[in-house]
């Protein structure tokens, strides 16, 4: 289970605590905010791509794979019709066959957090005294 407080006391500027780590979000001066941290949306994309680059060196490591440095690049945007969708572009420094290549988008096709995006999540809110 994940447990985090989001904490705001003034304008777009979020103070995130999950256990003994500390983040900041904020929106872009363009969107209002002052730009002290990721916006919100970027805060779900590092998600999506941290879960990502786990997942494929864990599953290297599980086959005698070396990948090399792994970069996921992860872009949310809208097409001309309206609608939105996030991109996924993995990139290793090792050179691999295409097998490995296709296994290796299997795997990231299979994060829990490519899963709970997919699928979407049920979000129970409530306001407690």
């Amino acid at each position: 289970m994940a447990y985090v407080t989001v904490i705001n006391e003034h304008q777009h500027v979020q103070q995130i605590v999950s256990g003994h780590h500390h983040l900041t979000a904020d929106e872009a001066v363009a969107a209002g905010g002052s730009d002290a941290g990721l916006a919100p949306r970027e805060l779900l994309l590092a998600s999506l791509g941290a879960c990502t680059a786990v997942a494929l060196r864990k599953h290297a490591a599980q086959n005698d794979w070396a990948l090399g440095k792994i970069t996921v690049g992860v872009r949310w945007s809208r097409n001309p019709s309206g609608t939105e969708h996030i991109e996924r572009r993995l990139s290793f420094t090792r050179a691999l066959t295409p097998e490995q290549k296709t296994r290796l988008l299997e795997v990231a096709d299979t994060t829990p957090v490519t899963r709970v995006l997919r699928a979407g999540i049920a979000i129970q809110s409530s306001v407690v005294d």
